[in-house]
This record gives C-alpha cells, sequence and structure tokens, in this order.
C-alpha cells in the first residue's frame, strides 16, 4: 500500500493559547449621596460622557449654606474673643513683672488665653465640616467615562450614604478583559518548563481579541497579571488583560476569545492537522513508518496550533515519517511504501511481503 508521508524536522514555535473572556470596566465608580437632601437638578445626560469633577447632581443647599453662615459666624466671634484675650494676656504679663497684678490674676489671663485659641480651633473646625457637606450637595464625578441611566429623578429624596447609586460611571479607554484558564494547563505548562520542554516569555506578552462575530479586534493588548487563587466552583485561574477602546467598540460584558503567546519550544515539530488523530481519552495519536517500514501509532504531546499545523512537543524526532494521506487504509503493524508529499516515491522492501494492496 502506498502512502503519503512528511519528514519531521525541528523548528521553533511559539505555544498560542486561545482563552474565552468577557470584557469588564477600567475603572468603575457608584454615585452615591454623602448627604441628605433632595435631589434640584439633574446635570447629566443619561449615556454620555462626564468628566472627572463634573457636577452631575445638585442636592438642595439652604440648609446647608446655613450651617456654613452659622459656622463662619461662630468662626468670627471666636477670633474676636481670641483678639480680646490675646490683649489682656499680654498687658497682665508686663503688669506682674512690677507687681501691679497678682499671679493668680496673670495665670487665668493665660489659661483664658489658652481657651480662646482652642475655640478658635474648633470654630475653624466646623466651619471646614460645614463647607464640607455644603459641596457635597453638588454630587461630582470621581473619574471620567461612560455614565449610566440615573436612578433618581428631580425631587427625590436621598440619604447620605444610602445602599442604592444614584448613577453608575465607567471608564471603557482602556478597558480589561478577563481571561479564564482551567489549572491543568498551568500545571501542565510548568510542568514542561521545569523539564526544559518549552521556555517563557517575557513579562510583556502581547493579546489579540477575537470578537463574538468572529472578527479581530483592530487593538492589541497585552497581559496585566494573573490570578495567584484557584476559582473553587470552576477550578480555573483568571488572567486579566488590558486594551485601548478608543472608539467603545469593547462594551462591558463582552464574550470574546483572546489569542496570547504563553512560552516557546525550540524543538517543536509541526504536524499537519490532517496527520493527527485522538483517542476516546483525548490523548494525541499520529501513524509514523518506522524502519522497518511498518506503521505505527505513536502518542505525542501537542500544544496548541500554528496556521493548519499542530505544535507538538514530544513523542517525536527529527526525520521521522509521519503518515498525512492513506490513513482510513492502515493500521499499526501493517507494512506500507512511502511518498514523500511533493517528492519521490520510496519503494519499501518490506512491500515484497505485504499482501496486494486494495483500493
Amino acid at each position: 500500500m502506498m502512502v503519503g508521508i512528511i519528514v519531521t524536522t525541528i523548528e521553533s514555535a511559539p505555544l498560542v493559547s486561545e482563552l474565552p473572556g468577557r470584557t469588564t470596566p477600567f475603572m468603575v465608580a457608584e454615585l452615591r449621596p454623602q448627604v441628605t437632601g433632595i435631589i434640584q437638578k439633574r446635570l447629566f445626560t443619561e449615556g454620555s460622557t462626564v468628566a472627572t469633577g463634573q457636577t452631575l447632581y445638585q442636592i438642595d443647599p439652604s440648609t446647608y449654606q446655613a450651617a456654613y453662615d452659622s459656622a463662619a459666624a461662630n468662626k468670627a466671634r471666636a477670633e474676636a474673643n481670641l483678639y480680646n484675650a490675646r490683649l489682656k494676656a499680654e498687658r497682665y504679663a508686663e503688669l506682674v513683672d512690677i507687681e501691679a497684678v497678682s499671679k493668680q490674676a496673670n495665670d487665668d489671663a493665660a489659661a483664658a488665653l489658652k481657651q480662646a485659641e482652642a475655640d478658635v480651633a474648633a470654630a475653624r473646625a466646623a466651619l471646614d465640616k460645614t463647607r464640607i457637606d455644603l459641596d457635597f450637595t453638588r454630587v461630582k464625578s470621581p473619574i471620567s467615562g461612560r455614565i449610566g441611566r440615573s436612578s433618581v429623578t428631580p425631587g427625590a429624596l436621598v440619604t447620605a450614604n444610602q445602599p442604592a447609586a444614584l448613577a453608575t460611571v465607567q471608564q471603557l479607554d482602556p478597558i480589561y478583559v478577563d481571561l479564564t484558564q482551567s489549572s491543568a494547563d498551568l500545571q501542565r505548562m510548568r510542568r514542561d518548563v521545569a523539564s526544559g520542554k518549552i521556555s517563557l516569555v517575557g513579562e510583556d506578552i502581547p493579546v489579540q481579541l477575537i470578537l463574538e462575530d468572529g472578527s479581530l479586534y483592530e487593538e492589541s493588548g497585552k497581559l496585566a497579571f494573573s490570578e495567584v487563587s484557584v476559582d473553587l466552583g470552576t477550578g480555573s485561574v483568571t488572567l486579566r488583560a488590558s486594551f485601548p477602546n478608543p472608539n467603545d467598540t469593547l462594551l462591558p460584558g463582552m464574550y470574546v476569545r483572546a489569542r496570547l503567546v504563553q512560552g516557546q519550544s525550540e524543538q517543536a515539530i509541526l504536524v499537519p492537522h490532517a496527520a493527527m488523530s485522538f483517542d476516546p481519552r483525548g490523548n494525541a495519536i499520529v501513524m509514523v513508518v518506522n524502519a522497518q517500514n511498518t506503521v505505527e501509532a505513536r502518542p505525542v504531546q501537542n500544544r496548541g496550533v500554528q496556521g493548519d499545523k499542530w505544535i507538538v512537543i514530544s513523542g517525536l524526532a527529527a526525520g521521522e515519517k509521519i503518515i498525512v494521506e492513506g490513513l482510513q487504509k492502515v493500521r499499526p503493524g501493517q507494512p506500507v511504501q512511502t511518498q514523500v508529499i511533493g517528492g519521490t516515491q520510496d519503494a519499501a522492501p518490506a512491500q515484497s511481503a505485504a499482501a496486494p494492496a486494495t483500493n
């Protein structure tokens, strides 16, 4: 029987993984009021882009303005008392030297000065507190990004630190993609690295993104970090990649697939897809013509694909003959004649002992 073969060669090949994932915002800010009051105005358009520090809601400031004015008046009164206490303390300090006043009176004046200074400090703190509360009546965006729908309308009563957010702002440029990889794959890769079959690439790992419709995302990303723990429910580890998203093409929650190079094999053998099969347990097998020109089923270890070929990192050596044509007609132990695909026929001595080939 004639079969078509290729002769294996050692090559350098990147080990590309294709992992599922979902997009997630780079930053998320849920807007909650920090003071209680009535919403007077909503100052944004739902779904629009907002900037850091932009006022989004105006809460009725009247009571907080009154509290601020009262605190300012209290501070002014405390400063006036301090001025009077300082003059008195300075005057008594001079008079006590000539015994024009008693030491007790001088001590009382010094204590009154310190009390007045403490009153000013307390009044200043109270004024700062009311200024902060007054500023909190303007609910501002802490980040730049896209704002969603509003959960309240003007006239609604909101309370300080309420659990329900008024709206949510999400920064989408750049955007994260959270990928999942099984812990078994990571352990297998670590064993291959330890045995020298593959080597790890650098820290700045480029990532390509495949969108839900199968198209390739035009921007290239990079791997940001990997989780250090395994998810108990799925047995997987999360890898996070960061992508530029200038046109908001990627939206939070989109399902995508990512391709990234996780290693490099300097002793790889590339095998066409048609030459490899898998047993019921998922183990990869190729049919090899051995030195006796008989067919041998060879288990191999593959690590991903490169174009239309599997990347084999163990189980094969350079110069071996892999059957790529006529696989359906051969079985292990069967003698065959070989012809290199694209080359010339190699008449095998064993063919004379073989039964006549049938088509």
